[in-house]
């Protein structure tokens, strides 16, 4: 290796550092993403409001530090001269004056209110709010010009500070307008800064919710396609030019695919008919030729095939069957499947729980219960259905004692025209669709099935379907 590669290559420390500062960062956003909102609409309005706020934020923070507390600074330095003049005045009085001239100055000229008390403790310091600058300000400005002992209250009345200078054998008390020593337009910029917010975020939320709502139709119309039902009749491209093209994709997928189905329906339905043609031809040949053993094998080869049709048939007939979902009824399933328990002559235990209605359609989602609990009863002796109608989903598990499936072939199975080779052939009478079937079924209605080991020691099979 060049001595280039040593020169660019990490060190060691460092390169350990960053992974782990990484990793950090990776577990800090899987847990913020486990308290931020899931749906778009609000991980929107988040990304406009959060913005906005911490603008707010700065701007404010930059105001009250920075505009604010530099005219809070000159204003009570203002105060503070005002405040030394006076005291100068009235150390320059005769003892036993009145102060009766000073008084009038003050009230008339700086709109002060002047009292000269008796000697007397100052109060105590009182609380002082956490934001609070102009109590701050205003001491230190008074301590720069005046040598005597002073007290301040900024908290009492809002309209006026109060200010009081000990001297040795009196008490001078000064209440100033607070406007004089501190802004007093402050509420009015947060009020503005407040109200122009409120007008952008209800504007943003109304123009957020026009641009979410075609998002939202695409999505249940995509929803109801996957489930086989049919789109909303209102629903057309709307919103966004993104969002009118996804629209307009859907809904040409949709029909390329209806389009799709409806052609390879009619060329099997086609061949179908043309093969029944030729086997009902074949049929009468054998009746007027060969011996009649003969007959029987050819009549039994004839019949394989028309049920091998048949299945192919039905196979693809799932898939493209356009059948408009209605409601289904678990209970009146649930006392045929008990009368067909009785002729196969198998144990059945049927329990359900939650909403007997569901909306489905009937004859596909009748097919897939009738290949799945007729596989069970081929194969067990014993069968317990387990029916779960939960607000969202449907959960059908079928459990049997029979010889149950390896677990390695469990998804080939569902495969068409698979069968298995000993053990629990699953369609050892017909063409390996059953399972295929039934699986395509529960996928054209959004849900999937799911093969398992069985506490009965056969098999499980589970059934989600959206619901």
């Amino acid at each position: 290796m060049a001595s280039s590669d040593f020169d660019s290559a990490p060190p060691g420390g460092l390169w350990a550092a960053l992974s782990s500062v990484r990793a950090s960062w990776n577990r800090f956003w899987r847990r913020m993403s486990f308290y931020l909102p899931k749906r778009l609409y609000a991980r929107s309005l988040l990304i406009v409001v959060m913005p906005m706020i911490l603008l707010q934020s700065v701007v404010a923070y930059v105001y009250m530090d920075r505009y604010w507390r530099a005219v809070t600074e000159r204003l009570s330095a203002a105060t503070a001269r005002e405040l030394a003049a006076i005291v100068d005045l009235v150390e320059a009085e005769p003892a036993g004056s009145d102060y009766k001239d000073i008084i009038a100055i003050a009230n008339r000229r700086l709109e002060y209110n002047v009292y000269v008390l008796p000697h007397e403790p100052l109060p105590a310091p009182g609380g002082v709010p956490f934001f609070d600058v102009l109590n701050e300000t205003l001491h230190n400005e008074i301590a720069q010009r005046i040598s005597l002992p002073f007290w301040i209250d900024t908290v009492g009345n809002s309209r006026t500070v109060e200010m009081r200078v000990q001297f040795p054998d009196k008490v001078l008390q000064v209440f100033a307008p607070r406007k004089q020593a501190a802004p007093s337009n402050t509420h009015i910029f947060l009020v503005w800064m407040v109200g122009t917010s409120l007008v952008l975020l209800f504007i943003a939320i109304t123009f957020l919710r026009n641009q979410i709502r075609p998002i939202i139709a695409l999505t249940e119309a995509a929803e109801s396609f996957g489930r086989g039902r049919p789109a909303p009749p209102d629903f057309r491209p709307r919103g966004a030019e993104e969002v009118r093209r996804a629209g307009l994709a859907f809904i040409q997928m949709r029909e390329r695919i209806e389009r799709q189905m409806e052609q390879r329906t009619a060329m099997l339905s086609g061949v179908s008919h043309d093969l029944r043609t030729i086997l009902t031809r074949f049929r009468l040949q054998l009746a007027l030729v060969g011996s009649k053993s003969d007959r029987e094998a050819l009549n039994q080869d004839i019949d394989a095939m028309q049920s091998m049709l048949e299945g192919y048939l039905q196979f693809a007939r799932g898939e493209a069957e356009e059948e408009e979902s209605s409601i289904f009824d678990l209970e009146t399933y649930r006392d045929r499947i008990e009368e067909e328990a009785e002729l196969h002559g198998r144990k059945l235990e049927f329990s359900l729980k939650g909403d007997p209605l569901v909306k489905v359609r009937p004859q596909a989602f009748n097919r897939l219960l009738a290949n799945l609990v007729g596989n069970a009863f081929r194969y067990a002796k014993s069968v317990r259905m387990d029916v779960e109608h939960r607000p969202a989903m449907l959960i059908i598990t079928i459990d049997d004692d029979g010889p149950g499936i390896p677990p390695e072939q469990r998804e080939e199975v569902f495969k068409p025209f698979v069968r298995l080779e000993g053990g629990r052939n699953l369609d050892s009478s017909g063409t390996g669709l059953g399972l295929a079937i039934a699986r395509d079924v529960a996928r054209s209605h959004g849900g999937d099935i799911v093969l398992t080991d069985s506490p009965l020691g056969g098999l499980r099979v589970i059934v989600r379907v959206p619901a």
